[in-house]
């Protein structure tokens, strides 16, 4: 999964709802100077990429980026960056409403294979 949106549009937020899920929202810091947050439960390991400050996707490669994707769940922030390394994704893009300080858009787009049926997926 990958997340995009500018500046304070919530992306770690959002993130943090969904390391909830696992009961590991407590726990969440943004990775902005680190790259990359593990973390994990009995049952999962979830990384937490915020790849904002790499230059390009050599970096990602020479810190051992895609070492991570098939060991548990992926999120990054600012993903463009290693869009094109990717084959199946999540691509989830977050917009500030210029009217409101607490309202976001939120678009989701499936890409590549998966092996799943989601014609019923919804946000609420």
């Amino acid at each position: 999964m990958f997340y995009l949106g500018d500046l304070g549009s919530g992306k770690t937020k959002f993130i943090q709802g969904f390391l909830s899920y696992f009961g590991l929202a407590d726990e969440i810091s943004s990775p902005t100077f680190t790259i990359v947050n593990e973390y994990s439960n009995n049952d999962i390991c979830i990384y937490h990429f915020d790849v904002y400050r790499l230059a390009d996707l050599d970096e990602f490669y020479a810190i051992g980026g895609t070492e991570y994707f098939d060991n548990g769940i992926c999120l990054i922030e600012w993903g463009e960056l290693v869009e094109p390394i990717l084959s199946s994704y999540i691509k989830i893009r977050i917009d500030k409403d210029d009217n409101s300080l607490d309202k976001r858009y939120i678009s989701v787009e499936f890409k590549g294979d998966f092996n799943e049926d989601f014609s019923n997926f919804n946000l609420k």
